[in-house]
């Protein structure tokens, strides 16, 4: 069975709701007494149940549907810090041989829980449209043209999106090396490729090393 709670913030609305059930039965409990609390506790664990239920089912990817010619090859990036990294931009450079490429890079608008509850989105929404902005301009440096939009703060929710309203026929995802990326940790990578029918690449950029080569 799928995890239903695809990200942080699911498990933290989760702890919220939990917060809330327990509160709504103390209240009924206090005001009515307890058979008033025992009935709104069987209300709620039913509810509770069936929506658990319903977002645990396994839901098998929807078929890959080619939506370009056959010489174009569109390519979703999915990607944050290292949009602009040299290995992503080798790797785009070289599936463009041949074929005409079409590039949508998509960067998650990250933010802190307490500011995603309080949808306070704009300061994370400014930050990630620099990234990209930073990312569209390394890329056409090297003759990679590419197009970009902000997604939502989980990657993988960020790349259902795109995937529907862009068609990819191939997802690559960006991150940081082992040990220093938040995305490998919670096995973004591996949870894309169980999800979605387009084939996923997984790049590694090294942004430090870089940086030490430069200086």
């Amino acid at each position: 069975m799928r995890n239903p709670f695809r990200s942080e913030q699911e498990a933290y609305r989760l702890l919220l709701l939990t917060i809330g059930y327990f509160a709504l039965i103390v209240t009924a409990a206090t005001i009515g007494g307890v058979w008033v609390g025992t009935g709104v506790f069987v209300v709620l664990t039913a509810l509770g149940m069936w929506w658990y239920t319903r977002q645990g089912e396994e839901v098998e990817p929807a078929p890959h549907v080619r939506r370009g010619a056959e010489n174009e090859r569109r390519i979703l990036v999915i990607a944050n810090e290292t949009a602009g990294g040299a290995e992503l931009r080798d790797v785009l450079r070289r599936r463009a041989e041949g074929v005409r490429q079409r590039v949508l890079v998509v960067c998650p608008a990250l933010n802190s829980r307490l500011r995603h509850w309080a949808t306070d989105d704009a300061a994370a929404q400014a930050a990630a449209q620099e990234r990209l902005d930073r990312s569209l301009e390394s890329l056409a440096r090297v003759g990679v043209e590419a197009r970009g939009e902000v997604g939502d703060a989980d990657p993988l929710q960020a790349i259902e999106d795109a995937v529907r309203s862009f068609g990819p026929d191939e997802i690559v995802i960006s991150t940081h090396p082992p040990g220093r990326s938040q995305w490998l940790e919670k096995r973004i990578v591996e949870r894309a490729q169980a999800r979605f029918s387009e084939p996923v690449t997984h790049v590694v950029v090294d942004l430090e090393a870089a940086s030490d080569g430069a200086a």
